[in-house]
């Protein structure tokens, strides 16, 4: 075995400019797809951080009935008990009890429909990063109750500016349409257009006065200490309320849920379509240096060297292809990866349309470790198939013709 080894490592060798060429192939290929797949892996986490961080949170609590039509009587059931398990629960890192309004907002431009949120805007900041996309005015300030902090869109579909007013008409409890007057104190861009095109916030404490009450909660926002336990807590607080409805973000949002869901099965067959288009590469080059070794191979097999050694030999040839170029692909894909994930990608030139799906404009690319991992062992098995080929093709030689070959 030792001999069959050494000898299929020299023929590697025998024509250097044919292999280092189909070494340089698959590193190039390896490289490609990896950086192409952590690119799709950033976009698509960048997007689904984007959204919890600025509209889903970890996990939502509401009436089992208010997400139908936003109906503002559906109130969270034992609000009480709720906040005081939530309080108590360590996989709870913080968060924010909210009064939700879907109405109308409206000014002497225009309309449009919109979702009011009702919070205490210091804890809110613990729950969403609005505060930390304010691009003009301020986060909320001063002792004015009446204000207002909306998104970029919004501002510009209804001609609105800091210090102007926008009326918000909804239904109350009783079926009655009431108005509210609000002061735009602040203007936010989050990286989502359509969330800054239909989302606003208000302090709570005005709504409260409005409302003439302050148990009025019609939604409790959540971020758990570690993503990987949020599970766990939705099933924790089923069991405690089963009379509330309790969200996972990828509930709530289910096109999110479904695409990061889907990426990872998407990422292998990408990889795997790149990896069969080098595979037929290496087949290639095989296939000629065994027609080249017509003679040789004859001559080998009538000196007694069997089947199963002439097998062994193509397809550590071809292994040996793989040894070499599998770990410079893999390690120039890694420092690449990290390098950009590092000072990121400017995609500003797209960034209009990357906002329509809530990402940002700077990608930072990432790509999991077991990725790697399977991707080398998905080489490795792609390629010894590959061997199969070049290596039945030598073993359908005759040793009398074969030797007679020129």
């Amino acid at each position: 075995m030792r001999q069959i080894i050494k000898i299929a490592w020299r023929n590697v060798w025998r024509n250097k400019l044919r292999s280092f060429i189909v070494i340089a192939s698959m590193i190039l290929g390896l490289w490609s797809g990896l950086f192409s797949a952590s690119m799709m892996s950033a976009l698509n986490n960048q997007r689904i951080n984007s959204a919890i961080k600025s509209q889903l949170s970890h996990l939502q609590i509401h009436h089992p009935s208010f997400q139908d039509n936003y109906d503002i009587k559906y109130q969270i059931n034992s609000l009480n008990e709720v906040l005081e398990a939530l309080d108590e629960n360590k996989k709870v890192a913080s968060y924010s009890s909210r009064i939700v309004l879907s109405g109308m907002a409206s000014t002497a431009r225009g309309a449009t429909g919109v979702k009011l949120i009702g919070a205490d805007h210091i804890n809110e900041k613990n729950i969403t990063d609005i505060h930390s996309h304010i691009v003009k005015g301020t986060y909320f300030s001063g002792s004015t109750s009446r204000q207002a902090v909306i998104g970029q869109e919004l501002a510009e579909k209804l001609k609105l500016d800091i210090k102007k007013s926008i009326y918000l008409t909804f239904v109350n409890e009783n079926g009655l349409q009431e108005r509210l007057k609000l002061k735009v104190v602040g203007i936010f861009k989050s990286g989502n257009s359509m969330f800054d095109g239909s989302h606003m916030f208000a302090k709570k404490d005005y709504l409260d006065k409005i409302f003439g009450k302050k148990d009025i909660i019609h939604e409790v926002a959540l971020v758990s200490n570690d993503i990987n336990q949020v599970k766990e807590l939705k099933d924790e607080l089923l069991v405690a309320f089963p009379d509330n409805e309790i969200e996972l973000w990828s509930e709530i949002s289910p096109e999110l849920g479904y695409a990061n869901e889907m990426l990872s099965f998407f990422l292998y067959i990408f990889m795997t379509i790149i990896l069969i288009a080098l595979s037929f590469g290496i087949i290639n080059t095989m296939l000629m240096a065994v027609l080249e070794r017509k003679r040789e191979l004859g001559v080998l097999m009538s000196v007694g060297l069997n089947k199963s050694k002439i097998f062994l030999m193509i397809a550590f040839e071809t292994l040996f292809i793989s040894i070499v170029s599998v770990p410079l692909g893999v390690l120039i894909s890694y420092i690449t990866i990290s390098y950009f994930g590092d000072v990121g990608i400017d995609l500003s030139i797209v960034e209009e349309g990357l906002e329509q799906f809530g990402m940002g404009a700077r990608l930072y690319t990432e790509l999991y470790l077991d990725y790697y991992i399977n991707i080398t062992l998905l080489t490795f098995l792609l390629t010894f198939i590959s061997s199969l080929f070049p290596a039945r093709r030598a073993l359908k030689l005759e040793p009398a013709v074969a030797v007679r070959s020129i």
